[in-house]
């Protein structure tokens, strides 16, 4: 609450105490006023009718847990395994059978990023105003069927030309996963909950890089069969997994928490008082309006969190798509490159988790993304100047270090600071896309010319990593600044029979009540307070 509105409370409560020397009258008169802006004051309780003391909130939790996060977390694994298979696949002789030179290869991987970021912020929109269960299944299908259809499925592409159209779609029909699965989740959960379940959805792009070269190691002996190559095998047995996974979302991906079928009327409650408790007025549900919409592009927090988004996911990409082969280059042939790739997704994933935990229980995510990017800064600088294969190996493992936590974190991070379900959807649909376009970017960075230390592709993905760092610096400062603002009063709302008389405050609004004022302002409403 902000001070303006806190000394109005303050009056309230110590007035009927002063209105003892007061004739009856007069005393009744004060009393019904103050009743009055009591209410203008008061916090909408959603459901007030309904009985939620039989709720047990730990329990509760738990339920939510598992119905969401291990099914969404296993769909990002097959997203990602999906996407970044045709790293794994370019060891065992995709080039050479498709008869396409290194800069070929990388337009192929670049081409994909195109569609993926158009479509995402769309993709957002429409999660909002359809079920997530149909939204979401509907994706995961279309990708699957689109791999494993005769016409497009990657095992099948037998020129450059469909390779390049295989990876246009792959882009669209993946497009809504992750920022969709992110959003959804900032739903359900409060601000200080929703970062270790993002640590924990996103750490399956880790488990995916560990599985994913273990299973490519293991479907290399299908070489031959069907006289097919090793490559196309690994396209087509993915592609299948993906197929089924999606039919089998549409029974197990949940609605949002007002229409959530798996849980009663008091537990669907108890998750939005929540939510209304962490400052999530719009948790109840709301309806699109183009002001919300706006509201996300004229927010200075959606540009510089696209610019701070950018300077993690541009790595993460290269990362993944070219760790096999950079490991390849430091001497290992083909599977054992794909091997050694494992315990460094594996020690990404424990560290992406712990960090998010510990983000969630001090609040403190610029902090984290600072010393995160720090690290892979010195992994980085490790690749550049390292001749060693083993003294590179370990720098690969502080990139990793470095570069997956802070996705998670970021994401966390802007959509704690976002309020309005629409506004939130739209302003992480733009960070997301906006870090994925420059997935376009570094996935050309590393050239075969440059092997095999290559040297100008880590550079410049140090500097994606420096650019992420100065960032956050300035997301967190400006954020404070902000929040000192709100303490001092500044940014205070004319409260209709509250504050009236406060004609300086005009600028920041006018509202019948507190409510009206946080349904309209969102996070500009003076009682909300940023995350730094």
């Amino acid at each position: 609450m902000s001070s303006d509105l806190e000394k109005a409370e303050t009056q309230i409560r110590s007035s009927p105490a002063s209105s003892t020397h007061l004739s009856d009258e007069k005393e009744r008169t004060v009393r019904t006023e103050n009743v009055e802006v009591e209410k203008k004051l008061r916090h909408e309780i959603y459901n007030p009718d309904c009985d939620v003391s039989g709720v047990n909130e730990r329990k509760l939790m738990r339920k939510l847990d598992l119905a969401l996060v291990p099914w969404l977390s296993f769909l990002y694994l097959l997203s990602f395994l999906d996407r970044t298979s045709i790293g794994n696949a370019r060891l065992y002789g995709l080039e050479k059978d498709l008869h396409i030179n290194g800069t070929q290869y990388n337009i192929a991987l670049t081409i994909f990023f195109f569609s993926y970021s158009i479509f995402e912020v769309p993709s957002n929109v429409f999660l909002k105003r359809l079920r997530p269960s149909i939204w979401l299944s509907l994706l995961m299908l279309l990708w699957g069927v689109m791999m494993v259809s005769r016409q497009t499925v990657q095992g099948l592409v037998h020129n450059y030309g469909g390779l390049l159209g295989m990876r246009w779609m792959l882009g669209v029909f993946e497009a809504g996963l992750f920022p969709g699965v992110n959003y959804y989740l900032s739903c359900w959960y409060k601000r200080s909950e929703f970062g270790i379940r993002a640590a924990v959805f996103f750490s399956a792009a880790t488990v995916s890089g560990a599985f994913g070269g273990l299973l490519a190691a293991a479907i290399s002996n299908m070489e031959g069969i069907g006289g097919k190559p090793a490559w196309a095998w690994i396209f087509i047995l993915e592609g299948l997994l993906t197929v089924l996974a999606g039919v089998a979302s549409f029974w197990i991906i949940q609605d949002f928490p007002d229409t959530a079928k798996f849980l009663t009327e008091a537990e669907r409650t108890v998750v939005i008082r929540r939510l209304q408790e962490d400052d999530q007025f719009s948790a109840a549900g709301e309806k699109l309006r183009w002001k919300y919409i706006w509201q996300s592009l004229i927010d200075w927090k959606t540009w510089l969190g696209m610019l701070l988004y950018m300077g993690s996911d541009g790595p993460l990409y290269a990362f993944s798509l070219f760790l096999p082969t950079i490991i390849n280059q430091l001497g290992y042939t083909a599977t054992p490159a794909n091997l050694l790739t494992v315990p460094i997704y594996v020690v990404a994933c424990i560290v992406t988790c712990l960090v998010g935990l510990y983000a969630d229980r001090k609040g403190q995510r610029g902090y984290v993304n600072i010393i995160m990017s720090c690290v892979g800064l010195a992994g980085y600088i490790i690749l550049i100047v390292s001749r060693s294969p083993g003294l590179s190996y370990f720098g690969v493992y502080l990139a990793a270090c470095g570069i997956y936590p802070n996705i998670p974190n970021t994401i966390a991070w802007v959509s704690n600071n976002v309020e309005g379900s629409y506004k939130r959807s739209v302003t992480l649909g733009m960070v997301i896309s906006f870090g994925n376009i420059n997935g376009a970017v570094s996935s050309n960075v590393y050239r075969v010319r440059d092997k095999p230390w290559y040297t100008l592709g880590h550079a410049i993905i140090l500097m994606y990593i420096g650019i992420g760092l100065v960032c956050a610096v300035a997301f967190m400062l400006l954020l404070k600044r902000e929040n000192a603002r709100r303490e001092r009063g500044e940014r205070d709302e004319v409260i209709e029979g509250v504050n009236e008389d406060r004609t300086d405050l005009l600028k920041n609004g006018k509202f019948a009540s507190v409510a009206d004022a946080k349904r309209e302002k969102g996070d500009e409403w003076s009682g909300y307070r940023y995350t730094t």
